[in-house]
């Protein structure tokens, strides 16, 4: 990338950076408070599929953050833009229950269905459903995923996440999946344009280093890694994508950006 214009604008992830589980990270709130005051435009952008934007900002508001809908967008939120920009494909649904009422406005189909939809479905995934949709893709349907990240941090420690399956679907059915979530450049470009900044004003903040910070540079924009969350040094040090800037945490922002001037 080239020389960095000062950060007018933040793009946050908020697994990781703002809070782990249900644990508020330290320093996320004076953060936050912060970026208000300063009137530094930012939008919450994440992977997250197995909550709803509303239930994102029960969940926040119980970790004691004030957030209203239209400064969170999804993984879900984008996926749900997508296809009704094509009318009323049908779908087949793999997805946590509580997010499938979101989909209703399509025609649900376990057989050849026009997309196949993957989320995050946590211990469900078995031999029978990922042979079921194989079956899907072998006779026609689109694999759509709502992100392809290859694991999350939760409290007890790294989790897979559904990356993998998406891969061995893709593999057994030689089809490439549409990635609607970090890092598709159409989702970054989404919510760059929710700021009104130019790229070269606005920054990602994000614990993972291939989603975020190489989604968010492959997009123009500049990348902060945070060293919280599903940050792992070694393998950190090994990838090719190198941030922008490095920070311990959330904590860390306030000073980064009074150190631009």
């Amino acid at each position: 990338m080239g020389e960095n214009k000062n950060i007018r604008g933040l793009l946050l992830d908020m697994d990781g950076v703002i809070y782990v589980g249900d644990q508020l990270l330290d320093g996320a709130t004076d953060a936050l408070d912060y970026l208000r005051e300063n009137e530094i435009p930012f939008k919450f952008i994440t992977n997250t599929t197995t909550r709803t934007p509303e239930e994102l900002i029960v969940k926040l508001d119980r970790l004691g953050i004030d957030v209203t809908e239209d400064e969170i967008f999804t993984a879900v939120s984008a996926t749900l833009q997508y296809l009704k920009a094509r009318g009323q494909p049908s779908c087949y649904l793999l997805l946590r229950e509580g997010i499938k009422p979101l989909f209703e406005d399509f025609k649900e189909d376990a057989t050849s269905p026009d997309y196949v939809v993957v989320g995050d479905i946590g211990a469900r995934w078995n031999y029978e459903n990922l042979n079921a949709v194989f079956n899907m893709l072998m006779r026609g349907s689109r694999l759509i995923c709502m992100h392809r990240n290859k694991y999350w941090q939760g409290e007890e420690g790294l989790m897979m996440d559904i990356g993998a399956f998406v891969a061995a679907l893709e593999y057994v059915s030689g089809k490439e999946a549409l990635v609607i979530g970090k890092p598709s450049p159409a989702f970054f470009q989404q919510a760059i344009e929710s700021l009104g900044l130019d790229r070269d004003e606005v920054a990602i903040i994000g614990d993972d280093i291939d989603s975020d910070i190489g989604g968010g540079q492959a997009s123009s924009i500049q990348g902060i890694l945070v060293q919280t969350g599903k940050y792992r040094e070694a393998y950190a040090a090994r990838s090719s994508v190198k941030p922008d800037f490095a920070i311990k945490s959330i904590a860390a922002l306030p000073d980064l950006l009074e150190s631009q001037g």
